[in-house]
């Protein structure tokens, strides 16, 4: 029997039963793969759920208000995705009259859809025959096929598309796609995969060489920044002054807290902090240690403090960004989940004294 056919005979026994399987709808499959992209089925699921019912049609998706895509996608991280995904529906209402477009050349042009995006779903909502390659097809080719080539160089992705196209179901590319990459989420797992069951393994190069846990090789990626971030909580008369984040760095147009940003951490009665808070917030400014957090990012771990703070004189009425936001509002908020976290559990349980 084939690769191919051992493949889908293999899928058709095991698959998941995913409710974007059950549609070849285009805004659909694309809500799924965007939100995929971000995490695992399980944690996945629920999202598309929220999105799906929220947004039921692209038109809805693209008449809805930033803060509402963000507020749905909060959690999910790399919220600029959640903003090219209402940039891509505002562009699918106007220039292609609320139709999302189900070919990979008119998908390719849209923002923040990229090949594999583009591959999947042209694949799943119009059997257009291109082999989606993500990270579970890297893994099975890889390892069957014995290629040491690194999945995430040029030459890696120049030769396993190359292969991914040679090795397409062309009688059923959709399905053929979908039983690769379920194979690898569910079968050929990154981590103790069980290869004693699996039914590819009499002909599997790593199986048979003792290279399952080498492959597929990555380049490692550079060491991840370190950030130290001190957030300041304001809280009078049942509201808490809010920033919301600008441009040009993480988290941008979520919420979060007044902040001084340091090099290093510190503890709250060191004395060089100390001057460091005095000179933004004024000198007679007190305020207390409530509590610390780390905060791990693709390409950063935030290091968090939170401090309570009172008789500042710092003029927050200067600033754009900053508004004071009631605590039955504040929920409604795009927030990074750390601080979504720190706002459910100190004020919905223990409001400041």
């Amino acid at each position: 029997m084939t690769f191919q056919n051992e493949l889908i005979n293999w899928y058709l026994t095991n698959k998941r039963d995913l409710p974007w399987r059950h549609t070849n709808d285009a805004y659909t499959i694309w809500l799924s793969e965007v939100i995929l992209q971000q995490t695992r089925v399980e944690q996945g699921l629920p999202y598309f759920n929220r999105f799906l019912e929220n947004f039921p049609t692209v038109t809805d998706f693209a008449s809805a208000t930033e803060v509402k895509v963000l507020k749905l996608w909060q959690g999910l991280g790399y919220y600029s995705r959640g903003r090219n995904m209402h940039a891509t529906a505002q562009i699918v209402v106007k220039d292609y009259d609320g139709i999302f477009p189900n070919l990979h050349d008119e998908l390719i042009k849209l923002k923040g859809i990229g090949e594999y995006t583009a591959a999947a779903i042209s694949s799943f909502s119009s059997g257009e025959a291109r082999a989606v390659v993500d990270g579970n097809v890297f893994r099975v080719l890889s390892r069957f096929y014995g290629l040491a080539t690194p999945i995430n160089s040029p030459a890696g992705k120049k030769e396993f598309y190359a292969l991914a196209n040679d090795l397409l179901y062309k009688e059923d590319p959709a399905l053929y796609n979908q039983a690769i990459m379920e194979f690898g989420a569910l079968q050929c797992k990154p981590k103790s995969p069980n290869c004693a069951i699996c039914p590819l393994n009499q002909h599997c190069y790593a199986f048979n060489n003792s290279l399952v846990n080498v492959l597929p090789v990555k380049i490692r990626k550079a060491e991840q920044k370190h950030r130290y971030i001190n957030y300041f909580i304001c809280f009078e008369e049942e509201k808490v002054l809010m920033r919301e984040r600008q441009a040009g760095d993480i988290w941008q147009h979520l919420y979060d807290f007044p902040s001084v940003e340091t090099t290093a951490k510190y503890e709250w009665n060191d004395s060089s902090f100390i001057d460091q808070v005095k000179s933004v917030f004024g000198n007679e400014v007190d305020f207390s240690f409530i509590s610390a957090k780390k905060h791990v990012l693709t390409h950063q771990i935030i290091h968090i403090q939170f401090f309570a703070l009172k008789n500042y004189i710092f003029n927050f009425n200067k600033q754009k960004e900053l508004n004071w936001v009631s605590l039955s509002k504040l929920d409604e908020l795009p927030q990074p989940k750390v601080i979504h976290d720190f706002v459910q559990e100190y004020f919905y349980q223990d409001k400041m004294e």
